[in-house]
């Protein structure tokens, strides 16, 4: 029986990068004798466009009956007006909520040959290797929110709210997976000024106490994180945090290799499947013109090969492949490509040269 794939290629660069990465999958599920069945479905603006929502029940359902998802990337301008009645955003936030993905997995890795396109010297990135656990269905994300009174005194409020179940299932998840790498993790929160933040502590503290014993065990406020991440980042090995601050925090990160078009990310729930990306956005700027990087699509493939599929020696094969373009010297413009730039189908021909 074919794996099944639901392809979410959305808004902006999403349909070029999704399928060259489709092209991949091909390749290496043919080169390793399985077969893959794709479904593509509406997310974000072009399901707003289509059909008013931006997360369709048809798509829901698809994604509930897939193996796994593979997502492109959601908004534009054409969707920005913040009085419209949904935005595109809604559909991506909605999908993780019915899949009940809770955690989303950043690796940040530095490639060794785009050390000098990251805007931090080489000295300070170069080895670092990081492992980001965001939880993803809790926070202000998700909390009551509203507004009040007019004119001047017109407020508006979010709250934060956590769950203890929801704080223990991401901790176990990125603890596990500090015992399979250096086994070290770090809990990031607020806890000197936010409630939230201090259930966060307590639980992760007897989590980590009661069930992971032999894990080193940390933990950074976020604002002391975000200076961390710029000055030493090679200290760190696998890091847990809450939704809002895994959002800043990723994307600081994703600085260190020196472009968004290099990093690819993973939504995982308890069961069922889970959702991959790339973590950069639509580029609506570039849209249309076969310029897009594919690179972090490619890389996000090799995630859903790995953890959805089980089928660590294709992910290695898609890994190596990328590496071994980059080491020959190959780039697209936002990694410093120059005049010498491959175009998105090029890059895509480059992976799956070396693919053979």
């Amino acid at each position: 029986m074919p794996i099944q794939i639901v392809l979410l290629p959305g808004d902006g660069i999403g349909p070029e990068i999704v399928a060259g990465a489709v092209r991949v999958l091909d390749r290496v599920a043919a080169d390793s004798g399985f077969s893959l069945s794709y479904s593509e479905q509406l997310i974000g603006g072009i399901a707003i466009d289509q059909t008013g929502n931006p997360l369709p029940e048809a798509t829901i359902a698809a994604c509930r009956a897939s193996d796994a998802i593979l997502l492109g990337a959601v908004g534009g301008p054409k969707w920005d007006d913040p009085s419209a009645k949904t935005r595109p955003e809604v559909g991506l936030l909605g999908i993780r909520k019915a899949l009940s993905l809770f955690a989303n997995l950043r690796p940040i890795v530095p490639f060794d040959e785009l050390l000098d396109a990251s805007p931090l010297k080489r000295e300070i990135i170069e080895g670092t290797d990081i492992l980001f656990f965001r939880e993803l269905t809790g926070d202000v994300y998700f909390g009551e929110s509203g507004r009040s009174g007019s004119g001047a005194e017109e407020t508006a409020y979010q709250q934060m709210v956590y769950s203890v179940s929801e704080v223990e299932r991401v901790v176990r998840l990125a603890a596990a997976a500090a015992r399979e790498r250096r086994n070290h993790l770090t809990s990031v929160d607020k806890a000197n000024v936010l409630e939230p933040s201090r259930l966060w502590r307590q639980v992760a503290q007897r989590v980590m106490t009661e069930e992971f014993p032999d894990v080193k065990y940390d933990v950074v406020l976020v604002d002391a994180m975000a200076m961390h991440l710029i000055s030493r980042p090679r200290d760190f090995d696998v890091v847990v945090t809450a939704n809002l601050f895994g959002d800043i925090l990723t994307d600081e990160a994703s600085m260190l290799p020196g472009s968004l078009g290099m990093l690819p990310s993973a939504s995982l729930g308890a069961d069922g499947p889970g959702l991959y990306e790339p973590i950069h956005g639509s580029a609506p700027d570039i849209a249309g013109k076969g310029i897009a990087n594919p690179l972090a699509t490619i890389l996000a493939a090799a995630m859903l090969l790995r953890h959805s599929l089980g089928q660590t020696d294709a992910a290695v094969k898609v890994e190596t492949a990328v590496r071994r373009v980059l080491a020959d010297g190959l780039r697209t413009a936002d990694i410093g490509g120059g005049a010498d730039s491959l175009n998105t189908e090029q890059m895509v021909e480059a992976v799956l040269a070396r693919l053979s």
